[in-house]
C-alpha cells in the first residue's frame, strides 16, 4: 500500500516512510511546480483529517471523502516501496510519464495528502493494496 517514496526536489533526492511523522510528498501543481504536502494523519498528530496515508479508490468513487473535500491530484515520485505479506520490502520504480495519483483532503486550515490505492489486477500479487499508477 507504498509504505514509502522516493522522489527529487529543489535537486535533492528525498526518501521518505509514512511512519515518519514529518513525512510529505511532492504534489505537482497545474503551472508543472511541486507541493510539499503532509503524508496522511498519525494517530499522535493532531487534526480532523481521516488517519492513515491512503485512500481507496472504491471509498472516494462510494464518497466517504466528500466531507474533506477531496481533490485528486499527481505524486511526482520515481520510485515507491512495498511490503509483501512476509513483511519484506521491495522497490518499485515508475517510468517516464507516469505517477501515483494522491488525493488532497483538508478541513478548514488542515491539508494532507494521501496515496490513492487500488486492488491489485493480478490475482497472485503479493500485495493487498497497490498505489493507483497512471500515466500521460
Amino acid at each position: 500500500m507504498c509504505g514509502g517514496v522516493y522522489y527529487s526536489v529543489n535537486d535533492q533526492d528525498v526518501r521518505v516512510y509514512f511512519p515518519n511523522p514529518k513525512a510529505c510528498l511532492p504534489v505537482r501543481t497545474r503551472t508543472g511546480a511541486v507541493d510539499l504536502l503532509s503524508w496522511g494523519r498519525r494517530h499522535d498528530q493532531a487534526g480532523k483529517l481521516p488517519l492513515g496515508g491512503w485512500a481507496r479508490l472504491d471509498t472516494i468513487y462510494a464518497g466517504r471523502w466528500d466531507r474533506w473535500f477531496p481533490v485528486p491530484v499527481k505524486l511526482s515520485v520515481k520510485s515507491f516501496m512495498e511490503k509483501d505479506f512476509e513483511g519484506h520490502s521491495h522497490w518499485y520504480d515508475l517510468t517516464r510519464g507516469q505517477w501515483i495519483q494522491g488525493l488532497v483532503a483538508r478541513d478548514r486550515h488542515e491539508r494532507r495528502v494521501y496515496v490513492v490505492t487500488v486492488e491489485p489486477e493480478l490475482p497472485d500479487m503479493i500485495h493487498d493494496r497497490w498505489p493507483r499508477i497512471l500515466s500521460g
